[in-house]
């Protein structure tokens, strides 16, 4: 519809203006650009969004303001309908102005939110993954170590009586061999012998 109505109001101008609308039309392509865009970027969670506002350049005079040769153009009839055509196309400007900022706008937002998705997946179907198998190495040779360390403490828990009963039967057998020499020595029991050792009667000839 937007395009119907801009050959519409363009065939009632060249109607109305006739053949001088031409040459207008012609020596104001070949002048300076009356309408300008500026661009500035806006941060939206992050993305930087570029925007499009259009302006018009050294106070351009809107239309059917000035001399110039395109303020002029039909004066010899219907003046108003070319002064219409004129606000149209100015207006179709500043909209395709809009409408590239909301295009822009939109491409990036949508190469963002790939980009997004796919960090999205590559954490979910490969970070992840790999952490959770770490994880569960690191839990499995933890348990290895715990489960290590309690047979090493019983280990050593088992030697470390192993080696008082060793020691304490060592000991009784030097009591008994001594009583026993002290016995034979002296002629008494092993009894009364281990009873003399008790009491601290030691012969200096034994050694203990």
């Amino acid at each position: 519809m937007g395009a119907v109505a801009h050959r519409v109001s363009l065939a009632e101008a060249l109607y109305v203006a006739g053949a001088p609308l031409r040459h207008v039309v012609q020596q104001s392509v070949s002048g300076p650009a009356r309408l300008g865009v500026r661009a500035h970027q806006d941060n939206i969670a992050g993305v930087r969004l570029p925007r499009f506002e259009s302006f018009l350049v050294n106070g351009a005079a809107s239309a059917g303001g000035g001399s110039s040769s395109a303020s002029l153009a039909g004066l010899a009839g219907g003046e108003q309908q070319v002064a219409a055509c004129h606000a149209g196309h100015a207006r179709a400007l500043e909209v395709l102005v809009e409408l590239a900022s909301l295009q822009t706008s939109f491409l990036t937002l949508d190469a963002a939110i790939r980009t997004t998705n796919r960090r999205v997946n590559a954490l979910e179907n490969v970070v992840k993954p790999r952490l959770e198998n770490t994880i569960a190495y690191i839990r499995g040779e933890l348990d290895e170590h715990e489960r290590e360390f309690f047979r090493l403490k019983k280990i050593q828990g088992y030697r470390q009586r192993e080696l008082e009963r060793q020691k304490e039967a060592a000991t009784r057998y030097a009591e008994e061999k001594a009583a026993g020499e002290v016995a034979l020595k002296r002629g008494v029991s092993v009894a009364i012998a281990e009873s003399m050792l008790e009491n601290g009667d030691r012969d200096e000839d034994i050694i203990f």
